[in-house]
């Protein structure tokens, strides 16, 4: 049974920092891709950063050059350090992993909340 746990959301002023971690764990085969995605309220989930167990990125555009994707394939753990926070960049925020040669299947961490407010 594959689990992923977060851990680091929390609240912080504009302009400051946050690093949230994901430990996966349960895939007999490892995991491929591990990323995160958001959901602010009222809009849809959409895709933050990722990265290939090779160490590919994709970073989108809207947190380019403040967001960070890393992960520690022998933890089977992924990490996201954001910094230059903005109040827009609050949502819930969840971890995501594929299986290893299994991009059709997609696991969800269960949110972990980050708030950027003064």
């Amino acid at each position: 049974q594959v689990q992923l746990v977060e851990s680091g959301g929390g609240l912080v002023q504009p302009g400051g920092s946050l690093r949230l971690s994901c430990a996966a764990s349960g895939s007999r085969t490892g995991f491929g891709r591990m990323g995160w995605y958001r959901q602010a309220p009222g809009k849809q989930r959409e895709l933050v950063a990722a990265i290939t167990s090779g160490g590919t990125t994709n970073i989108a555009d809207v947190v380019e050059g403040r967001f960070a994707i890393s992960r520690d394939n022998a933890k089977n753990t992924v990490y996201l350090q954001m910094n230059s926070l903005k109040p827009e960049d609050t949502a819930v925020y969840y971890c995501n992993a594929r299986p290893a040669y299994r991009p059709d299947i997609n696991y969800w961490g269960q949110g972990t909340q980050v708030t950027v407010s003064s």
